[in-house]
């Protein structure tokens, strides 16, 4: 019976041992200590997710939380998100990851051009233009809100990563991200997603970061629906073609026989 169950055993340990290391991003591609997903329309409403660790939040952008506390107090971070020109949609659960807590905060925009002028997203200056076809998207992130001395000793080792990923509406023509290692102009995920990202130190010293896409004045979504109806449109024209012909060879057909 031992024999039998050691394979299964073993089996056990090997997934045990691959969902720890998924755990620690090994598997599942990076892990951020700080993360800004926003998903933009061309209309400039946005969706805006931040993924983070308290420490980052205490030392990235100033919110008043306890960055070793063992709980976290999630109505003051919907407190420190929500204000006239955002609306906090979801605060999660915290989650733990080295050691430190990281919680999930989900805010609508309705201007992504005036989110500057919020506490948590000061550090970041918003355009977005059209012309010529064409939108732009600018994003200028300067100074961390980190104050000497008032960073605590939370197990940070400087290989953190902080990234800011963009979720665009259209097609894009041009963008200016790049590999954080390599960097190399990457290309974007899914046709439409694309990432810039900084080391945790350079961030907290305030390194800028400049964020710039073009991209198409019409979205996917209006580009696949005039195609569809397009594409509808000629078969029913087709359709319709067909039975007139069909109809105008019975007549002909009728009237050769009267005849």
């Amino acid at each position: 019976m031992f024999v039998r169950t050691r394979p299964a055993a073993l089996l056990l340990v090997v997934i045990a041992a691959l969902a720890a290391a998924a755990c620690g991003g090994r598997l599942l591609g990076k892990q951020y200590e700080y993360e800004e997903d926003l998903s933009l329309k061309l209309d400039g409403s946005a969706e805006m997710v931040v993924n983070a660790s308290i420490p980052a939040l205490v030392a990235l952008r100033g919110l008043d939380l306890d960055a070793t506390a063992t709980r976290v107090d999630r109505d003051k971070v919907r407190a420190a998100y929500t204000s006239p020109l955002t609306e906090v949609t979801r605060v999660s659960r915290p989650w733990r990851r080295d050691g430190r807590r990281f919680i999930q905060i989900r805010i609508r925009v309705p201007d992504i051009r005036a989110l500057s002028r919020t506490p948590p997203f000061s550090w970041s200056r918003y355009e977005l233009t059209a012309a010529n076809g064409q939108h732009t998207f600018r994003q200028q992130v300067g100074a961390s809100a980190l104050r000497p001395g008032t960073l605590p000793n939370v197990g940070w080792d400087g290989n953190e990563i902080v990234a800011f990923r963009l979720h665009l509406p259209s097609r894009i023509s041009y963008h200016n991200s790049r590999d954080l290692d390599t960097n190399e102009t990457q290309s974007p995920e899914r046709g439409n997603i694309l990432g810039w990202e900084q080391h945790l130190p350079d961030r907290l010293d305030g390194q800028p970061l400049s964020i710039e896409v073009r991209m198409d004045s019409q979205s996917i979504l209006h580009r696949t629906l005039w195609l569809f109806f397009g594409a509808f449109g000629a078969a029913m024209l087709l359709i319709a073609g067909l039975i007139w012909l069909t109809m105008r060879k019975g007549r002909k057909e009728g009237a050769a026989t009267t005849a």
